[in-house]
């Protein structure tokens, strides 16, 4: 075939196995031609391949495409003028939450895949961002919004969407389902037919699709390859664990859904070797990680317990677990790494703790959120049981206090939180709103009816620069030294993805790792209590007497024959190993 001839003879032995795996019932042949003459479509318009696919200069911004708005100006011109005049040389890409027309969810209910949101600006806007950043764009593939013409297709019983879509009897056990609300499953709705019921993991207007059908998944391929020609560099694939359905089971990480990242993965490394493959998955770390596979399913996979884990720590002033989890955390599989982050546009996810933390101990950070202002989502179990899912608050004020209640240690205890994010192997994310140290956001709260919304303020472009000017206020102080820190990382090679990390224990005050290559080592620590804590420094590993340790973050210098270095609270040492 002259498509094949175009791509190699083993991607398409590949694809033809992923097809037989997803639809057994089918001849492969026909599916395997149109994807190949899709890739070939599109291919020609890539970026060409052979750049490194990533180093230590990659830091993510993740933000709204309407998240800085001026008046009168398109919300995506406001961003890329934002981004140009304030963070070029700090961050290199940026993740645009889904800027597609939309009925709910911020975004994630998608009504048109292929076109940008009116109300945020158009394409020639995203590409010029993406011509000085990397793109970072999502591929909400789960479900879309029921305004989506596909399901007012599926409400006409006509194609191709009225087979697109998963109806069930309203009468079906799904208690087996795993998912991350406490809304109805089945969803009743009224078509031409009459009263039907469908498939709807998180909420009536965000109708789940049904990857059973082989058009839905030409569908997505589709417009996958789109947003890589609209120069995405990143890929995102929104809540994909719950892809693929099989009633009486837990309908997650089914292996239907792992082929078919594995068939997104085949295609990249075959047309888009420049792009990199994401997957979201807020589960237990275990399960998250599977998406790496064999090397062959996600470039890079959410460090999810991340974020609750590392909020522990600091709450308690102990980072004996935080050590713990770093000593046992898996190294990523060859050409994978991590994305760490902090906060994002969700809530603080607890079931990355599941295995970690004690249930009273989880019950315990919840209540304390609660006190510095924060909501809880709850979750469905087989059970019957309705547990926590996710803490709704800014991280900025997740920091307000300890176990002992508020303090006046929230700006540097939250900038110690991202500088042990910024130290991890692999490669970093911040919220704008934790870049601009923002406060929970009660009328948004109110405005919407969402509790997550308290995470995701819209700032007007005049009130965040009067706000970042103020001298002392919190959000310069974090704005400034974040964007500080990120420039000095992206200077040191120790900090390459793919570097040695090794965590090690110096204490239960202290999170501490190494992280080394050929080049450099850096030892880094973080004073996680509000004590001056005397650092125990290890053996230096030069024998030289002239050797120092060098701390980046402070220009200071410390002789190797120094057996200890006092902290302050919260501080942070990034300790560059010189001879």
């Amino acid at each position: 075939m002259h498509g094949q001839n175009k791509l190699s003879h083993r991607f398409a032995e590949r694809v033809e196995e992923r097809l037989q795996t997803l639809y057994p019932e089918l001849p492969p042949a026909p599916l395997l031609q149109r994807i190949i003459s899709l890739v070939d479509e599109h291919r020609r318009r890539f970026p060409p391949g052979g750049q490194e696919r990533w180093n230590q200069e990659d830091a993510i911004l993740i933000t709204y495409g309407g998240s800085i708005r001026d008046a009168g100006e398109a919300p995506l011109r406001t961003l890329g003028r934002f981004l140009n005049q304030q963070l070029t040389g700090t961050v290199n890409s940026i993740h645009i939450l889904p800027f597609f027309p939309y009925s709910s969810d911020d975004g994630f209910a998608v009504i048109d895949y292929r076109e940008v949101d009116d109300d945020l600006g158009d394409w020639d806007d995203v590409n010029r961002i993406s011509r000085d950043f990397n793109l970072m764009v999502d591929l909400v593939i789960n479900h879309c919004s029921r305004e989506n013409l596909w399901f007012v297709d599926f409400l006409n019983d006509t194609p191709p969407g009225c087979d697109y879509f998963i109806e069930m009897p309203a009468a079906t056990d799904v208690h087996t389902v795993i998912r991350p609300r406490t809304s109805p499953l089945l969803v009743p709705v009224h078509t031409r037919s009459g009263k039907k019921h469908v498939w709807a993991t998180f909420g009536k207007d965000q109708i789940d699709l049904n990857f059973r059908n082989p058009e839905l998944l030409l569908e997505f391929i589709a417009i996958f390859l789109l947003y890589i020609s609209r120069g995405a560099r990143f890929i995102r694939l929104d809540a994909i664990a719950f892809l693929w359905k099989k009633p009486g089971t837990r309908c997650v990480h089914l292996r239907q859904t792992h082929e078919v990242v594995k068939l997104l993965r085949d295609i990249i490394d075959a047309a888009a070797p420049h792009c990199v493959l994401i997957t979201e998955t807020n589960v237990p770390n275990g399960e998250n990680i599977s998406y790496f596979g064999n090397s062959d399913e996600a470039h890079m996979v959410y460090r999810f317990t991340l974020p609750p884990l590392l909020l522990h720590a600091l709450y308690r002033g102990d980072a004996s677990q935080l050590t713990r989890w770093g000593m046992d955390h898996p190294r990523p599989p060859r050409n994978c790494t991590y994305l760490n982050f902090t906060a994002s546009h969700d809530g603080i996810g607890l079931r990355p703790l599941e295995g970690i933390l004690s249930e009273q101990e989880v019950n315990q950070l919840v209540a304390s959120m609660r006190e510095f202002g924060g909501y809880v989502t709850m979750k469905s179990n087989p059970s019957g049981v309705d547990t926590p899912y996710e803490i709704n608050i800014t991280y900025f004020d997740a920091m307000k206090g300890t176990h002992m209640g508020i303090d006046r240690f929230q700006v540097p205890r939250f900038i110690c939180a991202q500088t042990v994010m910024l130290s991890l192997q692999g490669i970093p994310a911040l919220y704008l709103h934790s870049l601009t140290a923002t406060a929970n956001d009660y009328a948004g709260v109110e405005q919407s009816g969402r509790t997550r919304s308290i995470n995701r303020h819209v700032w007007d472009l005049e009130t965040l620069w009067r706000q970042l000017q103020i001298p002392g206020s919190p959000n310069r102080l974090v704005f400034d030294e974040l964007r500080r820190r990120l420039r000095t990382r992206r200077l040191q090679t120790a900090f390459h993805p793919e570097s040695d990390q090794r965590t090690i224990d110096l204490g239960d005050p202290f999170f501490a790792l190494w992280r080394r290559n050929r080049q450099q080592r850096i030892l880094a620590v973080n004073n996680m209590t509000d004590q001056i804590q005397h650092l125990p420094l290890p053996p230096h590993p030069s024998a030289k007497e002239s050797a120092v340790w060098h701390d980046l973050l402070s220009d200071s210098s410390y002789p190797a024959a120094e057996t200890s270095i006092p902290m302050q609270p919260y501080q942070s040492l990034w300790l560059e190993v010189s001879r």
